[in-house]
């Protein structure tokens, strides 16, 4: 019997791939997964394998998907130039998102999946930002604040929430809960979430609250690297400063904190230079993501071990709560 632990995966767009490497390594050497949490590209995976897919099935996933096929074109983008910005001001973003939801909803039904409940026992917590109400979420749980029983939420539309690329994907509306008629302009009865990584884009956290000083139940994290390198975006108006904006808040607000304090409990994976929006990747290059993520994965579990965990989780735990 392998060890379990909590799983917890960053978001970083087509970079996620490489996250289904590291859960690989994770399969080979003997690693179990209790608790699955993520954000956006890790929302999919979490939820992958809370559904049961193994690392080798994601592997086949990634070489049979065309991620571009996401990206459905509108009539706005028949428009030469402008188009797409065009729809960013009508729409809020440049695609609808919907054809991701579907294709996470059908691998889900492959699996007899569709809800929350139907996972039977198993965690899985995905994060997405409440941008009207400036607040981050917790799926399924915070659903339950706009009326929404979180057992009959469906997980392709948490992972679609939290997916949506500020801009690039519309964000996803919901209704709040009904009130008085009268009460509430009809525009304000409305919710926008997108992306999680505007709050977290490594919930790393998600599982210590629910942890106790000297709990066995290890959360080991799997973090995509090196998205910085030579890296400058030019801004020449308004637009493209939004953009490079939302880009560093997803990709740079939890690093010093995976940096400084959590080390001993993080999978690092190269990205290669691959960029969060690039869904014209090719086949040859998902594959070096995936290895890149099998060797990190590797590297990590060869040296890692219960015990030493938890000695280091102890002075983790003294250091920030002051036991």
């Amino acid at each position: 019997m392998g060890i379990k632990v909590n799983a917890v995966f960053e978001g970083g767009g087509v970079k996620g791939i490489g996250l289904a490497g590291g859960v690989r390594a994770a399969e080979e050497y003997g690693i179990e997964f209790d608790g699955l949490a993520g954000t956006s590209s890790g929302a999919i995976v979490a939820a992958l394998l809370a559904a049961g897919y193994t690392a080798e099935e994601m592997r086949k996933i990634i070489l049979d998907t065309p991620f571009s096929s996401f990206l459905t074109p509108s009539i706005f983008h028949r428009i030469r130039g402008i188009g797409p910005i065009l729809r960013i001001f009508i729409k809020k973003g440049m695609y609808s998102g919907e054809r991701l939801e579907q294709w996470i909803r059908h691998l889900l039904g492959a699996k007899r999946v569709r809800t929350f409940g139907d996972l039977k026992g198993r965690k899985l917590k995905i994060i997405a930002s409440d941008i009207s109400q400036g607040k981050l979420l917790v799926l399924p749980d915070d659903i339950a604040q706009y009326g929404i029983d979180p057992n009959r939420f469906e997980i392709a539309r948490a992972v679609r929430m939290s997916t949506s690329i500020p801009y690039f994907f519309d964000p996803v509306m919901i209704r709040k809960p009904p009130r008085p008629v009268g009460s509430e302009p009809f525009k304000s009865q409305f919710i926008y979430i997108v992306d999680g990584g505007i709050l977290s884009n490594f919930p790393l956290w998600i599982f210590d609250r629910e942890s106790g000083y000297g709990n066995s139940r290890p959360t080991i994290g799997f973090s995509l690297v090196g998205r910085h390198q030579q890296m400058v975006r030019e801004i020449y108006g308004p637009f493209s400063m939004f953009q490079a904006l939302f880009a560093t808040m997803m990709e740079a607000h939890d690093e010093r904190y995976i940096e400084k304090h959590n080390r001993f409990r993080t999978v690092k994976i190269p990205t290669l230079g691959v960029h969060t929006t690039q869904f014209d990747i090719d086949r040859e290059t998902s594959m070096r993501l995936y290895e890149s993520g099998l060797q990190a994965g590797r590297e990590f579990f060869s040296s890692w071990s219960l015990k030493d965990y938890e000695e280091k989780y102890k002075e983790f735990l003294r250091r920030f709560s002051g036991i």
